[in-house]
């Protein structure tokens, strides 16, 4: 029992690479045997090959050089040339294979993978629930069994006389009697009832692909410790393009996980031990890959130190979901430090220790907060204290100030210029953020990350989540009807930028609202679950009016953070299709929904950061499914000034939050006339007043 999780790792990695080699043939059959042209030289006699039935580079691999010698025309050097070719591109292939579970096929390869994964993970339980009384029982049997050897033969017992015979038979009395002992038949009956689940053989086909589809992200994360995922773990992109020597400290690090539940990827290791090294440090994070796990990590490590205190800030939103992930991926206990019992809770949190958890707003409520020694401080979604004149921004550094470690937890810290990350910056690293110049910034992105290095980490989701199904984003234009055209034209009229972003909707020959119920039925029919985001509860409204049944409720900001989570959990139970509608800020944030594969945006945001946080809420670790995107957009109205506005601050972001480089930007002109009006490059005028007055422009109307 013990040693089965080491042994059925062996087994998955052995299947895993029964899977890659399979998936890498699969690949080179496809391949014409054309592709070696760059590879083979000069002289290479690939038509003679293909027309001798060598068509593809798989058939090349399968042969040997003397094999190609057959062929006509084909010399032992041009042979050696062609097969060297093919097996150096077979190699690469096989390099890149990647192990996907797929839900839709369910290749039989793939299900035995998941019955071994399955088995290891109980297994994994098993010997962390087990290890001490088996220990404790095969120290005593083993020694009793070593002195009472001598009875077993009549030989042996008849040349031994006094004290040795004495000892024997002792010996052989407390092992009847450690046999016979209640406690070793129960331990004796777990055994044999633990053994079962350990065993891959035990598991139905459709057992193990429900368990997938509910913990996908748990499954994938140990197929990545075991090579399913590739080799990236420590690639310099896995460990956010830090500095070798500062990344060779962080890896020195040993990692105690003895508290927690959760098998972690090798980058979230590496994040939990930036953390720790680092004591004030902001993960950034792309969304969807696990801040909140190794937020976790890394109390629990401080935890088995002796460390007794932590706190996390968060939204009001994920407050719930933050104390649900305590649970499900520690032996921590959460405390809720919020609403009206926030203050007994507090006085029990500080007696007994564990993770507390509370809202921006309770914490300049808190009393005894500052003086309580806590270990270490989560900040999630931390760009909300960007703006350090806020009082939540105050209440927040007063307790990074007392804290031994302070760690931030953002995707989006550079949603609008480098001054605000840099305020990010100064409440964990004054000394840093004051080396920090913007100038500087703005002429040089690496030169700019390597002086955040030590204390900004960054992954993104294309270099470490290699198991990702794909994800589509398809720009849905639609052009306005009559109705559409006469109910927006009005709303322009009326200088009123909100109605004009909701005019879409508005009328009885909505062509946006058409759209959108097409692609509901086409999910409909595929049984996919789809998720809807607005900024605006009467477009919602009015969506829910056309999907009618098939929507099982809207989430917005006047839901209560745990009936927001209800009505997650209630989406991500029903059988097939659902559709849940969601305002976008109340959404977006902080909750997983990888139930749903269908996102649709229905309107632009104002900022790309809230499209791509909404989006990540099903497109994250743990989704198993293709991701289909769907951004309504409708040709000649304010939508196309809203995109405008989100590629300049796309841009921003990632020159400097991402690894990529500066690339141009694709600019296009607000007004597509002949005569460009001055006030539309006017700063003095708010934007949202210039949008309104290029679209007054555009459409010929006096403002």
């Amino acid at each position: 029992m013990l040693s089965a999780p080491d042994a059925l790792r062996e087994s998955a990695r052995h299947q895993i690479d029964i899977l890659a080699d399979q998936q890498a043939h699969a690949v080179l059959a496809t391949r014409p045997i054309a592709d070696l042209r760059g590879l083979a030289g000069k002289g290479a006699r690939l038509g003679a090959l293909a027309d001798a039935g060598f068509r593809t580079i798989a058939h090349v691999v399968r042969a040997t050089p003397d094999n190609l010698q057959t062929v006509p025309g084909v010399g032992p050097q041009s042979a050696q040339q062609v097969s060297a070719a093919a097996n150096r591109l077979a190699r690469e292939v096989r390099q890149e294979a990647r192990v996907r579970f797929d839900l839709d096929q369910r290749h039989p390869g793939q299900t035995q993978l998941l019955a071994t994964l399955a088995a290891a993970r109980h297994a994994d339980s098993i010997r962390g629930a087990l290890q001490e009384p088996l220990e404790q029982f095969t120290g005593q049997a083993e020694r009793l069994v070593r002195e009472a050897e001598p009875t077993a033969s009549r030989a042996g017992m008849l040349f031994r006389f006094g004290k040795r015979k004495q000892t024997a038979l002792a010996a052989l009395a407390q092992l009847d009697a450690l046999l016979a002992a209640p406690r070793t038949t129960a331990l004796l009956h777990t055994v044999e009832q633990q053994e079962r689940a350990a065993d891959p053989a035990s598991y139905s086909p459709e057992q193990l692909w429900q368990e997938y589809s509910q913990d996908a992200a748990g499954f994938n994360a140990l197929l990545s410790t075991l090579g399913g995922q590739g080799d990236g773990d420590d690639s310099e992109a896995a460990q956010g393009f830090l500095p070798e020597e500062l990344r060779q400290e962080i890896t020195a690090v040993p990692l105690d996980t003895s508290l927690l539940k959760a098998t972690l990827r090798g980058y979230q290791v590496f994040g939990a031990q930036y953390a720790i090294h680092q004591k004030h440090s902001i993960l950034g994070d792309e969304m969807g890959l696990g801040k909140t796990v190794q937020a976790l990590a890394t109390m629990t490590h401080m935890a088995a130190m002796g460390q007794a205190r932590f706190l996390v800030v968060c939204p009001a939103s994920v407050q719930i979901n933050w104390l649900n992930e305590i649970s499900k991926h520690t032996t921590l206990k959460g405390h809720s430090l919020h609403g009206a019992d926030r203050a007994i809770a507090t006085h029990h949190w500080l007696r007994t220790g564990g993770v507390a958890v509370t809202t921006f707003t309770t914490l300049g409520r808190l009393n005894g907060i500052t003086e309580a020694g806590i270990a270490m401080l989560v900040v999630d979604e931390a760009h909300y204290v960007k703006n350090p004149e806020a009082q939540r921004a105050k209440h927040v550094a007063a307790i990074v100030a007392v804290a031994q470690r302070a760690m931030f937890l953002t995707g989006t810290p550079m949603e609008n210029r480098v001054e605000e990350f840099r305020n990010l910056v100064h409440y964990l690293q004054p000394r840093v953020a004051q080396g920090l110049d913007a100038a500087d910034a703005l002429t040089g992105a690496k030169r700019f990350r390597r002086a955040v290095a030590p204390v900004y980490l960054r992954r993104n989701q294309e270099d470490v989540l290699t198991e990702l199904p794909d994800k589509i984003e398809v720009e849905d234009w639609v052009h306005f009807s009559q109705a559409d055209t006469a109910a927006y034209t009005m709303t322009v009229r009326s200088k009123n930028l909100m109605q004009m972003r909701q005019a879409a909707f508005r009328s009885d020959d909505s062509a946006k609202l058409e759209r959108l119920a097409e692609i509901v039925d086409e999910a409909r029919e595929d049984g996919l679950k789809v998720v809807v985001f607005s900024n605006f509860l009467d477009v919602l409204q009015v969506v829910r009016g056309k999907l009618g049944t098939s929507v099982v409720g809207v989430l917005n900001g006047s839901v209560p953070p745990v009936a927001r989570q209800q009505l997650v959990d209630t989406f991500s139970r029903r059988e097939g299709h659902a559709v849940l509608l969601s305002q976008i800020e109340a959404g977006g944030v902080g909750l997983n929904v990888q139930a749903a594969s269908v996102v649709i945006i229905a309107e632009p945001q104002w900022k790309p950061s809230t499209e791509e946080q909404a989006i990540a809420r099903a497109y994250r670790m743990g989704q198993i499914r293709k991701v289909q995107v769907h951004r309504l957009l409708a040709k000649g109205s304010v939508d196309e000034r809203l995109r405008e506005v989100q590629e300049r601050k796309s841009l921003l972001f990632a020159e400097f939050a991402r690894k990529s480089d500066a690339k141009e930007a694709d600019r296009r002109s607000i007004d597509t006339g002949e005569h460009r009006p001055g006030f539309l490059d006017d700063e003095a005028i708010p934007l949202q007043q210039r949008i309104i007055r290029a679209e007054q422009h555009r459409l010929g109307i006096e403002s």
